[in-house]
């Protein structure tokens, strides 16, 4: 197998379309394999909506939004910040909202590389605790989180499909990360 080099990179408003694009099929990829009908996934306004979240999360001054490319294309996206949550500490804790890799890109480390990225923002910003939440039908990224030391913490609320979002948290100093 060879491998393609991933660069990291800030993204910038140029980027949002590319962003969107690969969100929308990434998104559908793993809900559509849980059950959600593709047409609740992609229709315009789905889509339109996806657009003006990026273009937000890209200009905000509380969050990170960091492209990877391989071979000059996009392949993965990630967007971190403060958590949403009111009972989640953000003195201590960061949120890891999103990490999107492009289907076709999958198994190709991306993720890994973003996963690190939001290890690095973490300690950055001297955060001893990153949190997120994974789609309890998507075994694919909470397998992946699991490998890369998180833990379910008991917290979930109601996601697409009758299945929940399940909060997972990465104690750094536990990981031995710090």
């Amino acid at each position: 197998m060879t491998s393609t080099q991933t660069l990291l990179r800030t993204a910038d408003v140029d980027d949002v379309e590319g962003i969107t694009e690969l969100h929308t099929q990434a998104r559908t990829a793993y809900y559509a394999a849980g059950g959600v009908p593709t047409a609740e996934l992609d229709s315009p306004e789905a889509y339109a909506r996806r657009g003006e979240g990026w273009l937000r999360a890209v200009r905000a001054d509380d969050m990170t939004v960091v492209c990877a490319e391989q071979a000059g294309e996009l392949a993965g996206i990630l967007m971190a910040g403060p958590p949403y949550e009111p009972d989640v500490d953000a003195e201590t804790v960061g949120q890891l909202y999103q990490i999107h890799v492009r289907p076709g890109s999958w198994g190709q480390g991306v993720g890994g590389r973003l996963h690190d990225e939001f290890v690095r923002l973490l300690r950055d910003a001297s955060l001893a605790t990153g949190v997120l939440e994974a789609w309890a039908r998507n075994s694919r990224a909470q397998g992946f989180y699991v490998r890369h030391g998180w833990r379910p913490d008991g917290h979930h609320r109601p996601g697409p499909g009758g299945a929940d979002y399940v909060r997972m948290r990465l104690h750094l100093a536990q990981q031995g990360l710090r």
